[in-house]
């Protein structure tokens, strides 16, 4: 059983901020989808880790000992995350981020111009751009809803020629959609194609699908924001070619004319590893493991309907992606007729000390589908700006009162004039104040 409550706090909650009013107020973050503070334990596990840091390549001293151990555990603690166990064939490479690592992957499995990789209109930009780059992409669509079936999957699949890989999303970062993983894993699978799953969405919230060939997710969307993300995948795919990064630390005793590599993970590492960040990730494992799936899939959920009902209910306000009764992670994008996202966003910031985020979020195809605008409408959007929505993501911190706060904060927004004048950076699109505090909204992804 759990020993944490939830919602349980997370360092930095509470802290006050100025708003434009003269006053000072808690600073409420919903945007957890983009970034997450860190779990007291991870900090306290960072700081105990600190003294003991050095370098862990070859080093025979007893701090260099102390955290090779602790970066092989790390390795350990994250293939056990992704379902695996340490006999699995599997090997988990420790990169920056899910960015970093789906590159590492879409580089790895050395595709030609003319292979076919499928994904989807709903991946962020990260699932996207890697693969464009490398291959021929096919893309499964969705629904006006910004959903799709296992049965549009298995189409865009069946297609000639054969896939070489499946890449899918694992929770939407626009709309907290959850796509059917079980059933699309198993068609893809079905006909001999891999999958990939970004799972950055996913990680804080939901186990990771055991059965998917490879993973990608990040330590700073699961309370862990040191800069160590993973890919987990099979250790034969790493065993040949040259790795995505090179340098010291991933080859055997290389001569000016040869290089022989190391085995992986090492070999996928090169350079001096982040070791701080894998402690973090270790012990971000560690506290939800702790709390333990169970108690986060429940407050998820009655996080998720009170956020997306709220919305649904105030005039004015679209709520975009599935409808409040489809289940969800706690993420609810939307807009307010007749203002920007970008002035919703700074008028929550600077008058109500909240922050959320606002503009395409990495996701521009998949928004224009959600906003039911062709590519031309949506960069038509008034002012030459790009078409955007405002998102609000909540995480293990978020309470019931946190989001009646959010939700009476837009509806105030919603209802009355600005209390100060608002100036828009023509450059950014921005909206800032025209008087103090200083630029305090979250920027547009």
């Amino acid at each position: 059983m759990s020993t944490v409550t939830l919602p349980t706090a997370l360092v930095g909650d509470g802290l006050e901020v100025p708003c434009v009013d003269g006053t000072e107020r808690a600073y409420l973050s919903f945007d957890a989808s983009a970034s997450t503070s860190a779990l007291p334990a991870v900090m306290d596990a960072v700081e105990a880790f600190v003294p003991w840091y050095a370098g862990v390549h070859h080093g025979a001293g007893y701090k260099s000992q102390a955290s090779a151990l602790a970066y092989a555990g790390a390795h350990l603690a994250a293939l056990a995350f992704a379902g695996r166990s340490g006999d699995s064939g599997d090997v988990a490479i420790i990169c920056r981020n899910t960015t970093e690592a789906i590159n590492h992957l879409a580089y790895r499995l050395r595709l030609s111009p003319g292979d076919v990789v499928v994904t989807t209109v709903a991946e962020h930009y990260s699932n996207l751009l890697p693969w464009t780059r490398v291959a021929a992409c096919r893309f499964v669509e969705c629904g006006q809803d910004g959903t799709f079936g296992p049965e549009d999957v298995v189409a865009a699949l069946d297609q000639r020629p054969a896939p070489r890989l499946l890449a899918i999303t694992g929770a939407s970062n626009v709309t907290g959609w959850l796509p059917p993983l079980p059933e699309i894993i198993a068609a893809a699978h079905h006909r001999g194609i891999p999958v990939l799953v970004d799972a950055a969405q996913l990680a804080p919230h939901r186990p990771l699908p055991g059965e998917a060939d490879f993973l990608a997710w990040s330590g700073h969307k699961m309370y862990a924001p040191f800069g160590a993300g993973v890919l987990v995948g099979p250790s034969q795919v790493f065993m040949t070619g040259d790795p995505f990064l090179v340098g010291g630390g991933s080859a055997a005793m290389p001569g000016l004319d040869a290089v022989t590599w190391l085995g992986p993970p090492e070999r996928e590492e090169a350079g001096s590893p982040n070791v701080i960040g894998t402690v973090a990730l270790h012990a971000a494992i560690g506290a939800l493991k702790a709390i333990g799936w169970p108690d986060i899939i429940s407050h998820d959920r009655r996080i998720d309907w009170s956020l997306r009902h709220g919305l649904a209910a105030i005039p004015r306000v679209r709520l975009l992606g599935p409808g409040p009764d489809t289940e969800t992670l706690p993420v609810a994008t939307f807009t307010v007729d007749g203002v920007p996202d970008a002035l919703v966003a700074a008028r929550l910031a600077a008058e109500e000390a909240i922050g959320v985020r606002h503009g395409t979020f990495y996701a521009y195809p998949y928004l224009t589908r959600l906003l039911g605008l062709s590519p031309a409408e949506a960069r038509n959007n008034g002012n030459g700006a790009t078409a955007g929505a405002v998102r609000a993501s909540a995480g293990i911190n978020t309470s019931e009162q946190d989001v009646d706060r959010l939700l009476a904060a837009i509806a105030r927004v919603v209802s009355s004039e600005p209390k100060v004048r608002y100036l828009r950076d023509p450059l950014t699109g921005e909206y800032y104040p025209a008087m103090p505090p200083a630029r305090a909204t979250v920027r547009s992804e």
